[in-house]
């Protein structure tokens, strides 16, 4: 396999200075950009073993604390900018533009993959920023916290559901009717809303790496 280069980086968007792990592969054909859910961070183990599979297939990945070190300490106490989607949108769109202008990956194609409430920033960001992203993958998303930006991704977008995760299947079957030909919905049999299945996660991450590596290429 080829060598592969991490990295620990701050990411300065707007005022804030944000964490940010790189993984890149020698040669990556695309790198994709993760936002994590509410209350998680980019140490998530699932986000985590899905980058390692994107690595497996040539992805470079960043994974990225969408809070600076002093807002974390507030919304662990208040919990008031974990569902701030447009703060966290803004701040993807940063880290887009930063890997479009910086290249740390080299000049390839950009994805995002959004968890949970990370899923409306990465849509949010998708359309905000169509000419430098290149595919969206959700995980157990909110893609209706979203709101109007939802009819105007023109990205190439998967939302990826637990089978049994049912009032997420609901909300995302009406967010794909919002994204229309751009959508696609798979089920993920007998997972819930984590993923914590076994086997469930490495369905989501296969599946995601399908997805990047048609779309990104």
């Amino acid at each position: 396999m080829d060598e592969q280069r991490s990295s620990t980086v701050t990411i300065q968007v707007g005022d804030a200075q944000l964490p940010a792990d790189l993984m890149l592969p020698a040669q990556p054909s695309g790198v994709v950009l993760f936002a994590h859910g509410s209350g998680s961070s980019r140490h998530s183990p699932r986000n985590v073993a899905v980058a390692r599979t994107l690595n497996g297939r040539g992805l470079g990945t960043v994974l990225v604390d969408l809070l600076s070190p002093i807002e974390d300490e507030v919304d662990a106490r208040t919990a008031e900018l974990r569902f701030d989607i447009g703060l966290l949108a803004s701040r993807l769109a940063g880290i887009v533009d930063w890997l479009a202008v910086e290249r740390p990956a080299g000049d390839v194609p950009i994805g995002l993959f959004g968890a949970s409430t990370g899923a409306a920033a990465a849509l949010v960001a998708a359309a905000s920023r169509a000419d430098r992203v290149g595919a969206v993958v959700s995980r157990g998303g909110r893609p209706d916290l979203a709101g109007d930006a939802l009819a105007q991704v023109r990205t190439p977008t998967l939302l990826l559901v637990g089978g049994l995760d049912e009032e997420v299947i609901t909300l995302n079957k009406r967010a794909l009717a919002e994204l229309g030909e751009v959508g696609e919905l798979r089920v993920v049999p007998g997972a819930t809303h984590l993923f914590e299945e076994p086997g469930t996660l490495e369905q989501v991450a296969d599946e995601a790496g399908t997805w990047f590596t048609t779309h990104l290429s």
